[in-house]
């Protein structure tokens, strides 16, 4: 998402500084180029050349340094995003009253691309009714804010203003420079195992971790779609910008997704729910009696089918995990449910399936089928969102 962009990071005093070091590196894996001008004050808390060591790059500090050029004009030119991190309180305002009187602030106010602010203050300083009005009157104007956490802060307080972590930076960065080829669909997306209850402290479930159902959302979203994000019981990271709805059992899975079907462009039915449901659910807990025990198992709804058959103009992707005769299976499942497109894996090899972050899956649909070979579960993810910009 982010190879080939340039991103330029305006770094101001404080001690969530030390995370930058670490958000440059990690969009660096991500292929993107990453410059860096650094106030007085930030040169006061890391030496620039840790930073010119991280990013590969010089490191700006005084905008007079070099005679021969306008630094402040052309180290903006050709940059995709100006992200300042950490946006301290001083540097907001200077922004929001035009005051140009560093390299960064003088920057900043001559940048034709989009800038994005990760605040980090003291929790005072952040509430003052003076920076909430710089905040609101900079929003106004096009520039974007990442909202800080709450946590404790160099002041050994608690409370709001801690800059956001690195990875959830990350996450905005290619929100914010993905291509909106998605832009004005609605996506369900479904994700993660469903569970059947055998009483209030057991039930039986499945592998699935909803790692590709992560992806999936977290993808179409950075493309402009409308997600809603169902999920099972999942451990992947949250989620911004997509309405989340949590679930567990099927007819929770169901009910969710009905009611918000109807407007839809398209169900992406990455969850895994359990094929059999316990008959009856006790109220109390089991207690231990005999070596064996008998428990008799009901055929569970199936949701892929009753969407498949309700579906009017929406495309319905279904996925099948399979051990055997993956791709005469899968073809079978994508008749039977009246299914667009199927998603075939076979669980059964290594790196592939549940709890990894790779995969090697054949797409398929009623007249074709591609094989695609071993690739992380974000660049399936994207192969699968393809179909629906057709």
């Amino acid at each position: 998402m982010l190879k080939g962009k340039k991103i330029l990071i305006g770094v101001s005093s404080g001690i969530a500084i030390y995370k930058v070091l670490s958000l440059i590196s990690s969009i660096r894996k991500k292929g993107a180029e990453v410059e860096v001008i650094m106030t007085e004050s930030a040169t006061k808390f890391i030496n620039p050349i840790t930073f010119e060591t991280i990013s590969n790059n010089k490191v700006y500090t005084d905008m007079f340094i070099h005679p021969d050029k306008v630094l402040h004009v052309d180290i903006t030119n050709d940059v995709d995003l100006f992200l300042v991190a950490p946006a301290t309180a001083n540097t907001v305002a200077k922004v929001y009253a035009g005051i140009a009187d560093n390299l960064l602030t003088t920057a900043i106010l001559a940048s034709k691309a989009p800038v994005a602010f990760a605040i980090s203050t003291n929790t005072n300083m952040l509430l003052n009714p003076i920076t909430q009005r710089n905040i609101d009157g900079l929003m106004d104007l096009g520039y974007d804010f990442i909202d800080s956490n709450e946590g404790k802060l160099a002041c050994n307080t608690i409370g709001k203003g801690r800059m956001a972590e690195p990875e959830e930076i990350l996450d905005f960065i290619e929100y914010k420079l993905t291509k909106k080829d998605l832009l004005g669909k609605k996506i369900i997306i479904a994700s993660g195992p469903t569970i059947s209850k055998m009483d209030p402290v057991r039930f039986i479930t499945n592998y699935s971790s909803g790692k590709t159902g992560y992806q999936l959302a977290k993808n179409a979203r950075n493309r402009g779609a409308k997600v809603v994000y169902i999920t099972g019981r999942v451990s992947t990271p949250k989620l911004d910008f997509v309405k989340s709805i949590k679930v567990e059992t099927n007819l929770e899975l169901k009910n969710a997704i009905d009611s918000e079907f109807n407007d839809s462009n398209a169900l992406i039915m990455a969850a895994a729910p359990v094929d059999y449901e316990f008959e009856i659910t006790s109220d109390q807990k089991i207690k231990k009696s005999t070596d064996i025990v008998n428990y008799t198992l009901k055929k569970s709804v199936d949701i892929l089918s009753y969407f498949g058959n309700k579906k009017e103009n929406q495309k319905i992707i279904g996925f099948a995990a399979e051990t055997e005769n993956v791709v005469e299976n899968a073809k079978n499942k994508l008749i039977k449910k009246n299914a667009d497109y199927i998603i075939a894996n076979d669980v059964s090899k290594n790196d592939t399936g549940f709890d990894v972050d790779t995969n090697i899956v054949t797409i398929i649909e009623k007249e074709s089928k591609k094989e695609y070979p071993l690739l992380a579960k974000s660049e399936i993810a994207n192969l699968i969102l393809d179909l629906l910009v057709k």
